[in-house]
């Protein structure tokens, strides 16, 4: 199996991983620990493509790259920083700052969309 083979099956159980965590919203221990272990999980994925395929070197050509590793890029380096924000504010809700559960949960949608999009544009990205 290739590597490549090999990180989109990661990809897609981290995906599924993050759909049945957000279905727990309401159970929140559970919650907590599903996004948790898919958030780590994510990242540490990101640092198997680096040391596989040295991606930071190649992202920063950013004037060669094709457009659709681009568009990759994008949504890659977005959702990885949406995670940040997701803990941030997952935390605050967490320490009783209810008022937060609002911009939470929409920050959340759209994390994981851009994650969904970073799937599909993986096929794209990797042709190269």
């Amino acid at each position: 199996m290739s590597s490549a083979v090999f990180f989109q099956i990661q990809s897609l159980l981290i995906m599924v991983l993050m759909g049945y965590g957000i279905s727990q919203a309401k159970k929140r221990d559970r919650h907590v620990k599903i996004m948790s272990t898919a958030i780590i999980w994510d990242i540490i994925l990101v640092l198997q493509i680096e040391f596989t395929r040295s991606a930071i070197i190649k992202a920063s050509k950013i004037m060669t790259n094709p457009t659709m590793l681009k568009i990759h890029l994008f949504f890659a380096i977005s959702s990885v920083l949406l995670y940040f924000v997701m803990i941030y504010t997952g935390r605050r809700v967490l320490r009783g700052q209810v008022e937060l559960r609002k911009k939470h949960k929409k920050i959340g949608w759209l994390t994981f969309t851009f994650r969904i999009l970073t799937f599909v544009t993986s096929f794209y990205a990797v042709q190269k």
